[in-house]
């Protein structure tokens, strides 16, 4: 393995996915990884918090990952990897006992939203989840080409009604589509996925594809065993096709990069610019510094001793559960964190795994995974923000806790060092920033020097477990570097 011929930098999805992609084109590959763990914001440890018990330190709910053309090709089903589908999706729940409820089934939820809008809903995402490939060929495509779908009448028509959608959404027009807080709110904390001002059309498109995903066949699903399994069974593959892992080795400059044809870096941009300094143009190294990076999220892990007592049963049904109040509450709180301020009651995503995978729980006890929005840098330990936000919702919550573990936005970088200031989205989510991402080059993964190369979050697609930013990457990298004109096979053998 020391005549490599390609180095990923960074161990995450997306430089899984590049790498896996390289080493099934017969390729000499090898992974370096900071961290003594591999996986970067898909992995399951050991806190420590309570015996037997582990926890998904970033990512959770995965809706993206049976989306995601990668994965659909890579076959996780068939490679072990149980994606458990929760009957409802998720869950916005609301003061006095009240909650929006966003079923796997779009009839139950035009059921239960009933009414006008009921009705709605279901105009505007049942064409949608019915055409979520189309839907997803858009919002995870690479940005500088048009999907092929989308040349088809029917994904064109898919197409414009999704974008037709966001331009309602993302701005004040989207007051006039729900009449009532349940709807309107079921929506909005689909969007706060974002950590951006609402309303916007990052926001939107987010909410959109995100709420059209949790209503097609795979729903929102959480791997059974924690985020890890995926992480596993990518790793499985690489070294059965000849690739492998060094975990504990950073790299901060060329001197710790071994000879390669090709390098291509699962990172923030800035680092490529700061290992290349030496030898990339002064404008294309100016580039990737300039990449802006945004709002943040601190991480709260609980352990529990039962399930949190919502005040509406029908939320502990759900595998994801935002936590904000009302679209205007969420609005506000977003405002203020975007404004540099902690929001009194910040916009928290939170998730019980045990909800559908019950042995995830141990001795009794089960895992709380949360997070709460907060500004850039934040050394705040948000733990009693977290937990009086979720009692308001859940009357006697904190009876049910019995273990916390916060990681303030400020040191999420110390066990992923692409989370900048906290920053868990790998750079602003905004429309511009989602396009012209880390650059506005024709081709976003490359970075301006030759056999060197950007697939991380920072890169189209964006932030999500889909694997995309590393399978584009990599083709390129066959392409150019190797001249390899087919894509290898992904499926398992």
């Amino acid at each position: 393995m020391e005549n490599l011929d390609a180095v990923v930098v960074g161990s995450g999805p997306n430089g899984l996915a590049a790498a896996v992609t390289l080493a099934r084109a017969g390729l000499a590959v090898r992974v370096l990884e900071a961290q003594p763990t591999i996986g970067g914001g898909a992995r399951t440890l050991d806190l420590g918090l309570a015996d037997g018990l582990v926890h998904d330190v970033c990512s959770a709910v995965h809706p993206m990952a049976w989306a995601s053309p990668f994965f659909e090709a890579f076959d996780l089903g068939a490679r072990g990897v149980d994606l458990v589908v929760p009957e409802v999706s998720y869950a916005q729940p609301l003061d006095g006992g009240r909650a929006g409820i966003a079923y796997h089934d779009l009839d139950r939820t035009v059921e239960r939203l009933g009414g006008p809008d009921g009705a709605a809903w279901r105009a505007l995402l049942g064409p949608l989840a019915h055409g979520w490939r189309d839907v997803a060929a858009v919002a995870l495509g690479d940005k500088r080409s048009v999907p092929g779908r989308v040349l088809r009448p029917e994904g064109a028509v898919v197409a414009a009604r999704f974008g037709a959608a966001v331009l309602e959404q993302g701005s004040r027009a989207w007051g006039r589509r729900f009449a009532t807080e349940e709807a309107a709110a079921l929506l909005t904390g689909v969007a706060a996925h974002a950590i951006t001002p609402l309303p916007s059309l990052a926001g939107a498109g987010t909410a959109l594809l995100l709420a059209a995903l949790g209503h097609a066949p795979g729903g929102w699903p959480l791997p059974r065993g924690g985020s890890g399994a995926i992480v596993a069974a990518l790793v499985e593959d690489l070294r059965a096709h000849g690739g492998d892992v060094v975990t504990g080795h950073r790299v901060a400059s060329r001197a710790d990069l071994p000879p390669a044809r090709a390098y291509v870096f699962d990172t923030v941009p800035r680092v490529v610019a700061d290992v290349f300094a030496d030898r990339l143009a002064p404008r294309a190294a100016t580039a990737l510094r300039r990449f802006r990076h945004g709002d943040a999220a601190a991480k709260v892990d609980l352990v529990l001793s039962g399930p949190v007592p919502w005040a509406d049963a029908e939320v502990g049904r759900a595998g994801t559960v935002h936590v904000g109040g009302t679209r205007a509450e969420m609005a506000f709180a977003e405002a203020e964190v975007a404004a540099g301020r902690h929001a009194e009651r910040p916009m928290l995503l939170v998730s019980d795994p045990t909800v559908v995978d019950p042995g995830r729980g141990a001795g009794g006890l089960r895992p709380l995974w949360t997070y709460a929005h907060v500004p850039a840098g934040s050394t705040r330990d948000v733990t009693e923000d977290v937990v009086a936000q979720i009692e308001r919702f859940a009357p006697g919550f904190r009876d049910v806790v019995v273990a916390s573990r916060c990681v303030p936005a400020a040191e999420m970088s110390r066990h992923d060092e692409s989370y900048v200031g906290g920053d868990i989205a790998g750079g602003a989510v905004t429309m511009w920033q989602m396009v012209a991402r880390p650059s506005l080059r024709p081709d976003p993964y490359a970075v301006g020097l030759e056999g060197v190369y950007v697939c991380s979050a920072s890169t189209p697609p964006g932030p999500g477990v889909h694997g995309l930013g590393g399978w584009y990457a990599a083709r390129r990298v066959l392409r150019r570097e190797f001249d390899v004109r087919d894509a290898p096979d992904l499926a398992p053998r």
